[in-house]
């Protein structure tokens, strides 16, 4: 009985309802107008032939009596690329891309929905294109909200399967992979200074060759996710981890060279497998790998050098050596990965494989947590390992294994002065906004080794007489 009675219930709401809209008189007064939520919606850029994320927007009746819509329609009809939905009628070819006949009730409002396919442009740089979403109600009255997006040429590859040695050189137009990059044994893709390479989430480097990265100052090379909107209003997707697959240097892989380089938003940076220790796998020169969703650069079994490098923001290690023969100078591990404390710590020394070498040299290795460096080796690996002139957020090493770190500076968890975040000119994890060029304050200046340090810095500017620490001479 009471089931029944409830269904009786909302029949009767439903019917007065029905009979309050029934009653709904609707306005022919043209001082009636409708009110936007906004009155321009802006898409992002977009790359040619690309479709934008869905944005939306409403339009209310804040008057007494209800308003009828005679007509919905883009301006252009479909000659500009916006495509519209209006509270779930689509403006398309089927209705000549408008609704006719949709009343307001008063009180009430419609929800609109917008996206867009940027249109090739013919010219390099980004350009506007526009249309009116026109309303035009039973009174004649006209009111229209403009819609506008920024169209980028690119050159598109779906899969780009490099059998044979390979350049690419584009400074002024971006590169757009979907489904990833395989550089083939025997091969070589080189990159020319100034190109910057936008990947798709499931796309990424596969390198069985070699892949030789040739920026300079001023002019790097650049490989990112392919997203060009945001996330939120103030966050960019680009400053957001795990957009694109990184890079993967396989067993028969040797010679890879990467210099001016930034790598940033993927899930693990760089990953080498093991390989023949007696020939050097990778050397970063000048290269940033940021923000990455796995480990930053993690190298087993391989020789690599590392050099000005910044490995930054992790949610697993920013450098993990799982043995093999590794030398950095002037570098710079830091991570403040934000919102998760689970992630993982500056440098993580493993012991999977046998360590024939690893030198740290002029380096900072510093994070949020009070340990960013963790050494996980047999008693026979322990003499393998060294650390000289370097700025460390450790505890002091007490034990015989203290032989191994020669002129290093411990980290003092309580400086909020001079170290851990405070080193850097900007960390901000709300933001994820992040700049690791050393600040007036920190710790590091003037505590490099003037002997071994690199005479130039990450920026390739000329370091002081008196050298800092890590990949950044602070000027």
């Amino acid at each position: 009985m009471k089931r029944f009675l409830s269904s009786i219930f909302i029949l009767g709401a439903l019917f007065a309802i029905a009979s309050c809209n029934d009653e709904e008189t609707f306005s022919l007064s043209r001082a009636d107008k409708l009110t936007f939520s906004t009155d321009t919606v802006s898409l992002d850029t977009l790359f040619s032939t690309t479709s934008s994320s869905t944005y939306q927007f409403w339009v209310y009746n804040l008057n007494r009596s209800g308003l009828r819509l005679a007509n919905i329609r883009l301006a252009h009809g479909n000659q500009t690329g916006f495509r519209v939905n209006v509270n779930g009628t689509p403006l398309n070819g089927n209705n000549g891309f408008q609704a006719s006949d949709m009343p307001i009730y008063h009180g009430d409002s419609l929800r609109v929905y917008v996206e867009a396919t940027a249109p090739n442009t013919g010219v390099t740089a980004p350009q506007a294109f526009t249309e009116d979403l026109v309303f035009t109600l039973e009174s004649g009255v006209e009111q229209r909200v403009k819609l506008r997006a920024w169209a980028w040429d690119a050159t598109h590859f779906d899969f780009l399967d490099v059998r044979h040695d390979t350049v690419i050189d584009s400074p002024s137009r971006p590169i757009i992979i979907s489904k990833g990059i395989k550089v083939n044994e025997g091969a070589t893709l080189t990159v020319k200074a100034g190109t910057t390479i936008y990947f798709n989430h499931s796309a990424g480097v596969d390198v069985f060759g070699r892949l030789v990265l040739v920026g300079e100052a001023g002019k790097e090379v650049l490989m990112r996710g392919s997203r060009l909107d945001k996330m939120f209003d103030y966050l960019p997707y680009d400053r957001v981890s795990g957009q694109w697959q990184g890079l993967h240097f396989h067993s028969p892989s040797y010679q890879n060279q990467l210099s001016h380089a930034e790598i940033h938003g993927c899930f693990d940076g760089i990953v080498c497998d093991s390989s023949d220790v007696n020939r050097e796998k990778l050397r970063l020169e000048q290269v940033t790998v940021h923000n990455c969703q796995g480990d930053g650069v993690r190298l087993t079994n391989s020789k690599a050098t590392l050099v000005n490098t910044q490995l930054t923001n992790t949610l697993g290690n920013c450098l993990v050596v799982d043995g093999g023969d590794v030398a950095l100078n002037a570098c710079t591990l830091a991570q403040f990965y934000p919102f998760d404390s689970n992630r993982g710590v500056a440098l993580h020394i493993a012991a999977k494989h046998a360590l024939v070498n690893f030198m740290v040299r002029n380096s900072i290795v510093t994070g949020y947590a009070s340990e960013q460096v963790e050494v996980s080796l047999s008693r026979l690996s322990t003499s393998a390992y060294r650390f000289a002139h370097c700025l460390l957020r450790a505890s002091k090493t007490q034990s015989a294994d203290s032989v191994n770190y020669t002129n290093v500076i411990y980290e003092v968890p309580t400086d909020t002065v001079s170290m851990g975040a405070k080193l850097f000119l900007k960390v901000n994890g709300n933001r994820q906004d992040y700049d690791f060029h050393l600040s007036k304050q920190a710790f590091a200046i003037g505590k490099a080794d003037k002997t071994t340090v690199p005479s130039i810095d990450r920026d390739g500017k000329r370091r002081n007489t008196v050298p800092d620490l890590g990949a950044y001479a602070h000027h």
